[in-house]
């Protein structure tokens, strides 16, 4: 690990932290969510890297929704919340396990407004009903549909059941968003050398209904060409 990479990972778990302490104090969504905002920015500064947003005006400034997403890079959720900084929407992140307990993201994670997935347990009806729960308090649900990060050439990995269900189950309208090009590129080489600026594109694109019955995963690729 270089210098500059060693520099970046401590300055990193030193905002992971300081805005998880500071999301501890707080129940108000629009509170937590001026905070992960504050969180994204500080760190993709640090790095360097811009984000742009195509379709902005897709963007709906209120309501419920699934916003759902290709995942590629740890820096995806801050690349979104970005992108949605001028709407009144808040999300509860679902976030797997070991995000709740692990060392460098845990204060944060636990804190921020999530909801946790345990892929382990055989029964997912607490996940569902935490979802529920959500929904039912106001909030709307960020989800990678692809269950993990994608790491192969490939523009997507196949879509998991479980972002349709939450969809059906809490009549929650679709937000499709694509994050262009290869950010786990961008962002291997923003923490080689943070000097120069780099940039990545997000895309907005339009709602879809929850009671759309072709597959999800078709109909995102045709609302981004893919």
């Amino acid at each position: 690990m270089t210098f500059t990479q060693i520099k970046q990972f401590l300055y990193a778990l030193y905002l992971t932290n300081r805005f998880g302490l500071r999301l501890r104090k707080t129940r108000d969504p629009l509170q937590k969510k001026s905070l992960r905002l504050g969180y994204s920015k500080a760190q993709l500064e640090a790095l360097n890297i811009h984000i742009r947003v195509e379709n902005e005006e897709n963007i709906p400034s209120d309501g419920q929704f699934l916003l759902v997403s290709n995942h590629r890079t740890i820096i995806d959720p801050p690349i979104i919340e970005i992108a949605l900084q001028k709407s009144q929407i808040f999300g509860l992140w679902v976030a797997k396990k070991e995000l709740y307990h692990s060392p460098f993201f845990g204060m944060f994670v636990r804190n921020a407004g999530c909801i946790l997935l345990d892929r382990e347990k055989e029964q997912m009806g607490g996940f569902f009903a935490d979802i529920k729960a959500g929904v039912k308090e106001g909030s709307s649900i960020f989800i990678f549909p692809e269950g993990t990060r994608n790491k192969s050439s490939e523009a997507l990995l196949p879509f998991k059941e479980g972002a349709r269900i939450i969809a059906l189950k809490n009549r929650l309208p679709l937000l499709p968003v694509y994050i262009k090009g290869n950010a786990a590129e961008v962002l291997k080489e923003a923490l080689l050398d943070a000097t120069p600026k780099r940039e990545i594109t997000i895309v907005i694109g339009e709602p879809i209904a929850y009671r759309e019955k072709r597959p999800l995963e078709e109909v995102y690729k045709e609302r981004f060409g893919l």
